[in-house]
């Protein structure tokens, strides 16, 4: 796996810099490097330290973030992330109580942000509307709850699901007795 990130940093470098017409002289100067480091470094026979490496990239006028934005760590191996209970990020969404969110996994793919949240709330807990840049994906995992929107309410119970913008100004209410379970996957779309 670190040979094929190597050999991605590697391409990354030497397409970037044939794109903005860039020679290895042009880069090594900017970089404060010699040439000979820069074609070693892009035709993956040696590995750049930190300190290089981001200074290559600045020397190209990238921004760091966009750089590594698409390299791909995972091998050939398969793309399998796992992400303990333990480790759940507990946040506040907006000001209410009673509405527990836990954060589980947020990754950029493509040109799509997906935040995956446990979301539980207690029987009689009240909030106003709220809205989202994001395409919303409901799963209840336990007990029953009651969706507001300003046009319609629909009922969800154990097991089913709901997608819907979340433009649309919304409210899960829990009108029962018992704590509601819902997993989240809010879908951004970066622009």
């Amino acid at each position: 796996m670190e040979q094929e990130v190597i050999v991605q940093i590697s391409n990354k470098l030497k397409s970037i810099r044939k794109e903005k017409n860039l020679t290895l002289q042009d880069i090594a100067d900017r970089a404060g490097v010699t040439k000979g480091l820069i074609s070693q470094i892009e035709n993956s026979r040696t590995i750049p330290s930190l300190l290089v490496l981001i200074q290559i990239v600045k020397a190209l006028e990238v921004g760091l973030d966009d750089f590594f934005n698409d390299l791909s760590f995972y091998g050939k191996e398969g793309k399998i992330l796992i992400q303990r209970k333990a480790d759940y990020q507990k946040f506040e969404k907006e000001p209410a109580s009673g509405y527990e969110y836990s954060r589980i996994f947020t990754k950029k793919v493509n040109q799509c942000t997906i935040d995956i949240v446990l979301l539980e709330i207690q029987p009689g807990s009240v909030r106003d509307f709220v809205q989202t840049d994001a395409f919303e994906y409901k799963y209840i995992i336990s007990g029953s709850v009651r969706y507001v929107f300003r046009d319609q309410e629909i009922e969800l119970n154990e097991g089913d699901s709901m997608l819907f913008d979340g433009m649309l100004e919304h409210n899960p209410i829990n009108s029962g007795k018992t704590p509601v379970k819902m997993l989240v996957v809010y879908f951004f779309e970066n622009k």
